[in-house]
């Protein structure tokens, strides 16, 4: 296959998760138990005092008498269009609740993914460069443990020792930089320790090659040979990982916000799945896919340019 095959065919597979996202969700907040238009009026006031014409206007008004297989097709029109509807709750419009909260959410994921990679490449290149064997085997014990904590557990350890005893950070809101630093080490802190997990064991089977015995013949030293050579041949896993990473951060952002006390897409989220508010979760999840799927994509690009043995099928071709 050709190139334009294959960036096409990764392209429509990237639309289809976006699809399916939207699709499932739909599915998924329609089988809720509960009225969405009782709990939207409810909200407002006055629900008590309605009368049912009244009720089942506003259902129509909003689409909600009509059969699924209609709102469904309604809404997925809308959706392609970047028309996710108005916020049953507030009357504002989706796009502009995740317009506002999207730039705050952004900031603290894309400096814990910056954390996230610079960590776990350091760390796992540190394993493997340092000759003290208890120190590797710490090193490489590190990930495991680190992995495991919990996000909400790490923010609070954090918030404890470098707000509130040294009071080096500030612990809760969006003020600037400095708010920034807690948050996004609560997410990458689990996020560097899985790609040093896999980063690692890939230099470490990456080292075993033929090629890695021919660079020491030459008179390379480990740095060179783990740099020069191996890093790069190594890189495909860790790279596959990020995908997996801005998975873990989407949801971690729930959490963390809580947690912190932030504005964000991980707030409005929370709201709106505790008021069963189907237009702004709806939105927020396909927002969070089309995240995803375009991440993905862009590793599924850098693939051939990392190993020049993924063909066009992007496939490995055997060595």
């Amino acid at each position: 296959m050709t190139t334009a095959w294959y960036v096409g065919g990764r392209a429509l597979r990237a639309l289809f998760v976006v699809w399916a996202a939207f699709t499932l969700t739909f599915a998924a907040l329609r089988m809720l138990p509960g009225d969405p238009v009782a709990l939207m009026l409810s909200g407002r006031g006055g629900f008590e005092t309605l009368t049912p014409e009244q009720i089942a206007a506003t259902t129509a008004e909003l689409g909600y008498d009509r059969p699924l297989w209609q709102q469904y097709g309604s809404a997925l029109a809308d959706a392609a269009h970047g028309d996710f509807g108005s916020s049953l709750q507030t009357g504002q419009p989706v796009s502009t609740m995740i317009a506002d909260a999207l730039p705050p959410t952004l900031a603290v994921g894309t400096a814990a993914l910056f954390l996230a990679l610079t960590g776990g490449t350091l760390l796992a290149l540190l394993a493997h460069l340092v000759r003290s064997r208890t120190g590797r085997q710490l090193l490489r014990s590190v990930p495991s443990l680190a992995v495991s904590l919990p996000s909400f557990w790490v923010g609070l350890i954090l918030i404890q020792l470098l707000s509130f005893q040294w009071r080096l950070f500030p612990s809760l809101g969006d003020s600037g930089a400095s708010s920034l630093v807690l948050p996004a080490c609560t997410l990458a802190i689990p996020g560097a320790a899985l790609v040093a997990q896999v980063l690692g064991k890939s230099l470490h089977t990456t080292l075993q090659e033929p090629y890695a015995d021919t660079v020491r013949a030459t008179g390379a030293g480990p740095a060179r040979l783990l740099l020069g050579h191996g890093l790069r041949n190594a890189a495909i896993p860790a790279v596959t990982v990020v995908g997996f990473l801005v998975g873990y951060l989407i949801g971690g952002a729930v959490i963390v916000e809580t947690v912190f006390s932030r504005p964000g897409m991980g707030r409005i989220t929370q709201s709106a799945v505790s008021t069963q508010d189907l237009p702004v979760v709806q939105g927020v999840v396909v927002v969070a896919a089309l995240a995803f799927a375009v991440v993905n994509l862009a590793v599924d690009l850098l693939y051939p340019v990392l190993d020049p043995r993924i063909r066009s099928t992007g496939r490995l071709v055997a060595s």
